[in-house]
């Protein structure tokens, strides 16, 4: 591979030794905040805990080769853990090997789909996900999250359902509660609550779990009734390909583009944060790679997919990180932990699991996000409502699908809904400006000039000829010419080179003048191609509004449009 697929190999080689110590201190940081996270996370997709260590080791140890972001981190997230937790439940038919083997296969399938992005230079179009939908999804993600946790922070099993399902059984269940596991729960959720308030970016859940096992051992939880991770197998697993079928590839399939969509999307977003924040490039589709491979190495370590992680990604920053070496520091800290110290975890109580779990996704319910939207605009509010409903009521994979569709849905209608406004002069100048804008400003007698605000093509051509003929139908005097000004059209299709020709046509049968300023050499090509010239004239470059329009008012007036779509 070229230095340019594996950003690493230009970085090392210009790698400034004072940059050692901050990548080492935030490595160890990391680290800390990692091993709390990908237990609980593990917890949330319904695996053992090692499932959740083996994916941040397998992801992180090639993460930092390809990815083109100096701060990101790559790590099992909550919201891509409740994806597999519920949707690869339904699957495994509650057999824990066949819940990890699916797991796996799962990573490995986002891996492949993420690769084969990469190679068709998929990168930017990540970017079409609408932030709107996302903040619903993630809303959605952690009220439902809490409805799968609650139950374990109060010491009784949960249920298995959706969002109204769980939260109907934990209502029934409240007088089955532990008072020890409440106690212990409610105190770890209030410790690590304040850590987000006055030590934000610190791993105040490592002291928690450190904390949640000392308990564990010196008030003998275990005796009490409190429930315990238990153990946690010492050593690497081996590597390998999961035994599924081929039935069970297709099934998969909607829960590894599903968990595809939210990986690119979370990780992109981050990148991009950090990429103006530092002023370094960033490579959407370089990150495709990085990701491709890294639930590759996960799926193959017996992990579950992995992606960029937010608040991962801003402890590795906030401690000082200045390259992607501090991610492979966590890595080799987290390698060490699995092979000689996973046996300390047997004693963590799963009331403080819970806890950490319910801490990490606090952050997806974003109520000034939701405020933002709602002040912004009523339309998109209700929008990322349909996006939480969805989760809710049909669960996190429908909820991703729903999620991508309302996006193209808002990106379509978006574009097949383009501005055309009517253009007045600026008084004492040559420049043409909106009208709605600029009300004070008189329109030229007998003059139209119209504007689209994107490129023609065949799903907006209809829309865009209506509010063309709409904006003449509001001008009380005769119309004598129009000027369609093209500098904001980019490009023509067929149908949009045939809609300009068409508008000739009708204005000419009409006894008015009708004029295309400023059309860009892309589009005079196009409308060359279907003859536009042979029917109407050459095409002039550099054709301005006001040259047409002073040219024509210095001609004589021509006969009165009778406007009618």
């Amino acid at each position: 591979m070229t230095a340019s697929r594996v950003p690493a190999l230009d970085w090392i080689r210009s790698y400034d030794p004072r940059g050692l110590r901050p990548d080492l201190v935030a490595g160890l940081t990391l680290a800390a905040y990692l091993l709390p996270a990908g237990i609980g996370d593990a917890s949330l997709a319904g695996l053992a805990p090692q499932a959740g260590l083996y994916a941040c080791l397998f992801g992180g140890l090639v993460f930092w080769l390809f990815c083109s972001s100096k701060h990101t981190v790559v790590t099992v997230t909550s919201a891509l853990s409740l994806l597999i937790g519920s949707a690869v439940g339904d699957l495994s038919g509650g057999d824990p090997a066949r819940h990890a083997a699916l797991a796996a296969c799962a990573a490995l399938m986002v891996g492949t789909i993420a690769l084969a992005a990469w190679l068709v230079r998929a990168g930017n179009a990540v970017g079409f996900f609408s932030e709107t939908v996302l903040v619903g999804f993630k809303a959605g993600l952690a009220l439902y999250l809490a409805s799968t946790q609650l139950p374990k922070l109060f010491g009784f099993k949960g249920a298995h359902g959706d969002f109204w399902e769980n939260a109907g059984y934990f209502i029934r269940h409240l007088g089955d509660t532990h008072e020890f596991a409440v106690l212990l729960g409610v105190a770890a959720l209030s410790v690590l609550i304040a850590g987000k308030l006055w030590l934000k970016n610190r791993p105040v859940a490592f002291f928690v779990v450190v904390g949640g096992i000392l308990a564990a051992r010196f008030l003998n939880l275990e005796a009490r009734g409190v429930s315990l991770l238990g153990e946690v197998p010492q050593g690497l697993p081996p590597l390998g390909l999961p035994s599924v079928s081929r039935t069970d590839l297709n099934q998969l399939l909607p829960i590894a583009l599903s968990s595809f969509v939210l990986a690119a999307v979370e990780t992109s977003a981050i990148g991009r944060m950090f990429g103006q924040k530092h002023g370094n490039r960033f490579d959407a589709n370089q990150e495709l790679l990085a990701i491709g491979a890294s639930n590759l190495m996960s799926g193959l370590g017996r992990g579950f997919p992995v992606s960029g992680g937010m608040s991962q990604s801003l402890v590795n920053e906030s401690a000082g990180a200045r390259t992607p070496l501090s991610g492979l520091v966590a890595t080799v800290f987290t390698l060490f932990v699995v092979l000689f110290a996973s046996g300390l975890l047997r004693n963590l109580p799963q009331p403080v699991l819970a806890a950490i779990v319910l801490a990490a996704v606090m952050s997806l319910f974003s109520v000034s996000a939701l405020r933002h939207i709602w002040r912004f605009s009523r339309t998109e509010f209700f929008v990322a409502m349909a996006a939480l409903l969805g989760v809710l009521g049909s669960g996190p994979v429908n909820g991703v699908l729903l999620g991508a569709a309302i996006s193209i849905v808002l990106l379509l209608r978006q574009a097949s809904h383009p501005r055309v406004v009517e253009l007045v002069r600026v008084p004492g100048t040559t420049v043409f400006a909106d009208r709605s804008l600029r009300p004070q400003d008189a329109q030229t007698p007998g003059v139209f000039v119209g504007r689209c605000e994107s490129a023609l093509l065949y799903f907006n051509v209809e829309f865009v000829r209506e509010r063309l003929f709409e904006l003449l139908a509001q001008r009380h005097e005769p119309v004598r010419l129009v000027v369609f000004y093209l500098g904001t059209a980019p490009k023509v299709d067929l149908a949009g080179a045939e809609l300009l020709a068409d508008l000739h046509k009708t204005f000419n049968a009409r006894g008015v003048t009708f004029k295309l300023a400023d059309a860009h050499g892309e589009v005079r090509a196009a409308l060359r191609r279907i003859g536009f010239e042979r029917e109407y004239g050459p095409l002039e470059s550099g054709q301005t509004v006001d040259a047409i329009v002073s040219g024509w008012s210095a001609s004589g007036p021509q006969a009165p449009l009778t406007v009618r779509s």
